[in-house]
């Protein structure tokens, strides 16, 4: 029997990093949704948060301890080989020396190895047990920190090595980012909206819907761009257990082998004492479900039966000796079980009161109409349906999701299937897809059928697709900084291939590019040569230098990482400067923060209290 475990881990509060505002709400939520949708078991879906309570016996404070502990209790005692696991991480992720590092609560940003979980041990530890295995990375990047370096290139390389699927929030070079009016990190909020929209059963299709949805919300909440990657592995791992439907009640439940089924009441006691019972069972007194876990002292139950809507003037249920073996519901009495003490007038005697009255009424709108016709405007008014949803957890429309699908939904259906097909060809051939080579062997051997012969068509169809599997692989190289790989790359589409002049424009945008970069790097390089420690005027000239990348060309996001670290730097010795009472040099040096920088507000406000104190 396969089992379904989930290990979600989000951290706010940290130790030695600035606090986060949704990692935890992150973790909680992804959570709640396997628990109430996906059908995970709530012994075998664990929550690590600042907050969370403890599991079993054991600590969930996400200390690097607790963390690795409880994989290590897991692997030895629970887990079976083909068993599925989620492991999803929200939190501070750190590169140090070219190695990943994922960031428990008291990481420290100046002693990685020591503090940090060394991601490839965890992948390779991992890998051993034969678990089918996804691994979810929502990572955030510090600001201001000598953690503050790309993060994630290890992971990807990692996951491709040993075959194990994998996603992250953002590319190496971007920063992941939170909202608060959406409650979630961006990539996470696109997470649970595919997962919502029932995307999650496909892992190419769950990823297709990540790298479309997350770059839209940044866009509309007008933050930065972040891209997520998906390693995906030549066996697709099953995500999620498959939902089958209930012929008689036509509700979805899951598969049988997923719960332990218990046909006890629970204690007697327990009803009588426990709060939290009380409020489950009048929560799901009025509710249509089939999965609402029963929460008793002792253990966590998996739902016993499906409780549905009863007529609103029925009892809701009868006593427990009426349930042998089900779910005990207390009575609920409604207004049709009190007995009226008003006797009742005759029938004629109600028809008059009711009838004439209501033609009198009638009466007088109709004679008010007619004395009065152009008083009136008859419009009509359309009527908007929303669709509400039963199930327990409800996630934000983020983006409106059409109920029969566009033209631009069946093509990309379409374009999903003919590069499935590409793809099965390339291993039938025992090529690789990730290798542009070999995508460059497939097209030339393809081009060698005869224009007459049956699979020529769709030989065509193939040549398209892997041309385009070409351009993508050097557009990702290319966001890397390897430009002269990426170059070389592209230039693998010869003009016999169909997307010849989309690759010619590509290299040359590639090539453009590749100056920029150059230049921008030199520019950087100067701006960090005119740094003197200790001195913050060395420090808003530098600033000033690496102000001169323009947006949009490569290298201009390292620029303002710079800039904002720099910032901080003149702010501290401001700061400095200030606990040694120096406050008019404390001043001085604050002014010296620009306006563009991430500690400028800080810096103000700081010279505010600074003036009053020197006062």
């Amino acid at each position: 029997m396969v089992n379904y475990w989930a290990i979600a881990i989000g951290i706010n509060q940290y130790q030695l990093f600035q606090p986060l505002g949704c990692a935890q709400a992150d973790a909680e939520a992804i959570r709640d949704f396997l628990l109430s949708q996906a059908g995970f078991l709530p012994e075998k879906c664990l929550l690590m948060t600042n907050t969370s309570p403890p599991i079993g016996k054991q600590s969930s404070y996400p200390t690097k301890e607790n963390i690795l502990s409880l994989l290590e209790e897991l692997a030895a005692t629970f887990w079976q080989p083909e068993d599925c696991l989620w492991l999803f991480f929200s939190g501070y992720g750190v590169n140090y020396k070219e190695q990943d590092y994922l960031m428990p609560v008291a990481g420290n940003p100046d002693q990685v190895p020591e503090t940090g979980i060394e991601v490839r041990s965890l992948m390779q530890s991992l890998q051993v047990t034969g678990l089918n295995i996804l691994l979810i990375f929502d990572i955030n990047r510090a600001f201001g920190t000598q953690a503050d370096a790309p993060v994630g290139q290890e992971i990807i390389e990692l996951a491709q090595e040993l075959q194990m699927g994998a996603i992250i929030s953002c590319q190496p070079e971007e920063f992941a980012h939170e909202s608060t009016e959406l409650g979630h990190g961006f990539f996470t909020a696109a997470l649970l909206e595919a997962l919502g929209s029932g995307k999650g059963y496909n892992f190419s299709d769950l990823a297709a819907y990540l790298s479309y949805l997350t770059p839209k919300l940044c866009q509309h909440h007008w933050r930065p761009v972040q891209n997520p990657i998906t390693i995906i592995p030549s066996t697709q791992p099953v995500i999620l257990p498959t939902l089958t439907l209930d012929e008689n009640s036509a509700a979805l439940i899951f598969p049988a082998e997923s719960f332990a089924v218990s046909r006890t009441l629970p204690p007697q006691e327990n009803r009588a004492s426990s709060n939290t019972d009380k409020a489950w069972w009048t929560e799901n007194a009025s509710v249509k479900t089939t999965l609402s876990p029963i929460t008793t002292e002792k253990n966590l139950v998996p739902p016993l039966v499906s409780v549905s809507v009863v007529e609103s003037n029925h009892t809701l249920a009868t006593s427990p000796e009426s349930q042998p073996g089900g779910r005990f519901i207390p009575n609920l009495t409604t207004a049709s079980t009190y007995p009226s003490n008003q006797s009742e007038p005759p029938v004629w005697q109600q028809f008059i009161i009711w009838g004439g009255g209501t033609m009198v009424i009638v009466g007088l709108i109709a004679t008010f109409l007619l004395r009065n016709p152009d008083s009136f405007r008859f419009k009509n008014f359309s009527k908007t349906v929303s669709i509400n949803r039963t199930s327990k957890f409800q996630f934000p429309q983020i983006f409106p999701i059409p109920q029969n699908p566009s033209n631009a939904q069946i093509r990309l259906n379409t374009d999903s299937n003919q590069r499935n097909q590409a793809i099965l060809e390339l291993k039938k051939m025992s090529l690789v897809p990730t290798q542009p080579s070999h995508l460059s062997i497939a097209i030339a051997k393809t081009q060698r059928i005869p224009p007459d012969a049956p699979l020529y068509a769709k030989s065509q169809e193939n040549i398209q697709v892997w041309c385009q599997m070409i351009l993508e692989l050097a557009q990702a190289q290319a966001k890397q900084r390897k430009y002269e790989p990426a170059i070389a790359t592209a230039q693998l589409i010869t003009k016999k291939e169909p997307l010849y002049s989309q690759a010619q424009t590509v290299i040359q945008k590639l090539q453009v590019e590749a100056k920029q970069y150059v230049s921008n790097k030199t520019l950087l390089d100067a701006a960090k040569a005119l740094i003197i420690p200790g001195q913050a005027s060395t420090y808003n000239r530098a600033i000033e230098v690496a102000k001169k990348i323009p947006k949009g060309q490569p290298g201009f996001e390292i620029a303002q990482t710079l800039i904002n670290q720099w910032s901080e730097k003149i702010l501290n010795l401001a700061k400095i400067r200030a606990t040694q009472a120096d406050f008019s040099a404390a001043i001085a040096t604050a002014t010296l923060v620009p306006e563009v920088t991430i500690a400028y507000e800080d810096a103000q406000d700081a010279i505010q209290k600074w003036q009053l104190q020197k006062n």
